[in-house]
């Protein structure tokens, strides 16, 4: 009886940290996948190349949290690794401007212009750059703020203009979600 009790016990606790172990595999840590949907018409296919374009306009007056798209992008390309989509064919850009045009700037640059908060977004930035996934600015945006590359992330790629970027990544098959 207690080989039994013991053995429960010790099924339950791998049985809890399951979840855990599986999250800490897919590319973003501490964002989970989608959940399945058992019988689920349309699913993504390992065997597709997904381009998607996520268009970050709106303005975030929420400087204590990321930016709100971000977690959803990943929480999409965890969902497309759990789903047996490789890195090679996870094809994921973000387009900076607008209102989103400052989540990329450094930490002192971002306190200077936020009085004095740190940038929320640096951390996640950075782990879906690893992921594979592109940040895109508009040249235009940086231009008008009066910023310089070298206050932007490393991560953070500045294009000549958000228009033209929308534009070329559409033509090149990328899908795109907001805006």
């Amino acid at each position: 009886m207690k080989f039994l009790r013991y053995w429960f016990v010790t099924l339950l606790a791998v049985s809890a940290l399951i979840p855990a172990i599986a999250s800490a595999q897919l590319p973003i840590p501490g964002y989970s996948a989608a959940k399945d949907y058992p019988g689920a018409h349309l699913t993504p296919d390992a065997n597709t190349e997904y381009k998607v374009l996520f268009d970050f306009v709106v303005a975030d007056d929420n400087l204590d949290d990321p930016y709100p798209m971000l977690p959803l992008v990943a929480r999409y390309v965890n969902t497309l690794a759990n789903l047996g989509v490789t890195e090679e064919n996870r094809k994921i850009a973000v387009m900076l401007h607008q209102g989103s045009g400052l989540i990329g700037l450094e930490n002192e640059e971002f306190k200077a212009r936020n009085n004095g908060k740190d940038n929320p977004n640096i951390a996640l930035i950075k782990q879906l750059h690893a992921a594979g996934v592109t940040f895109h600015q508009c040249g235009q945006g940086v231009l008008s703020r009066g910023l310089s590359e070298d206050q932007l992330l490393d991560e953070i790629q500045v294009d000549f203009w958000a228009l033209t970027t929308l534009i070329e990544l559409g033509r090149q098959g990328y899908v795109k979600i907001g805006g």
